[in-house]
């Protein structure tokens, strides 16, 4: 059995998620505010930080991308086809780079002050930080975010999937972190076509509905977040 300690709007998290959906891995979700640092949860992970894994009673494997190396040690190679990490040393490189990208770069600067500002502010009390979104690191998110867009719209063009020809972990990478974004109505498709067919494709899969049913409480989604023909 596995466990995942998670929040539903944790772009790494949301990432996990999607790998054990497209892998067919049944799993306990048990959601975490990080910034509370529960005893019981740093015990797991001393870095405080979602997501972690836990596989029955073995020990916590902590961080995105090393849950991602160890679902597709444990679990690729068993679906076949479906496997989401390609075999050929170079595709293999370059979808860890994009997940890189999407994890470190996207998240850092355009996604993650997103959430960060209007997601996670939003429950955290005033003592760890809570309060009023930081207007300026949203303008920053705002300003950086064409430049993504752009960059995996060539991709998208120019190739079946972002990392190739097949879904690899680079494709859920991204949608993961975009996915939170568009939540809160933040991401400019008609700026980009080529992304906007891509993420339909993504988010269409049967792996994405659980994030698509999600909601905030006191904010709930943009029009066409769970929209598959936006």
């Amino acid at each position: 059995m596995l466990t995942l300690y998670h929040h539903p709007f944790s772009p790494a998290s949301r990432f996990i998620r999607l790998v054990l959906a497209e892998y067919g891995a049944k799993v306990e979700l048990v959601a975490e505010r990080p910034w509370e640092r529960r005893r019981g949860f740093l015990m797991l992970n001393a870095a405080g930080t979602v997501p972690v894994l836990q596989e029955y009673e073995g020990p916590p494997i902590c961080g995105a991308y090393a849950i991602m190396e160890y679902l597709d040690e444990t679990r690729g190679y068993a679906v076949g086809d479906r496997r989401l990490m390609p075999d050929h040393p170079e595709a293999r490189a370059e979808t860890r780079r994009l997940v890189d990208w999407a994890l470190n770069k996207l998240d850092g600067e355009v996604v993650g002050p997103f959430v960060r500002e209007r997601i996670y502010k939003q429950e955290m009390p005033a003592s760890m930080g809570g309060g009023s979104p930081d207007s300026a690191s949203l303008r920053a998110a705002r300003a950086n975010i064409g430049h993504h867009l752009r960059y995996f719209g060539y991709l998208a063009a120019a190739r079946n999937w972002l990392a190739g020809e097949k879904l690899t972990f680079a494709d859920l990478a991204v949608a993961a972190e975009l996915s939170c974004a568009d939540y809160l109505g933040e991401v400019t498709w008609a700026t980009e076509e080529n992304m906007k067919a891509w993420y339909a494709r993504v988010k269409s899969r049967p792996s994405f509905r659980p994030l698509l049913s999600e909601k905030m409480l006191g904010m709930p989604p943009a029009p066409s977040y769970a929209d598959l023909d936006f």
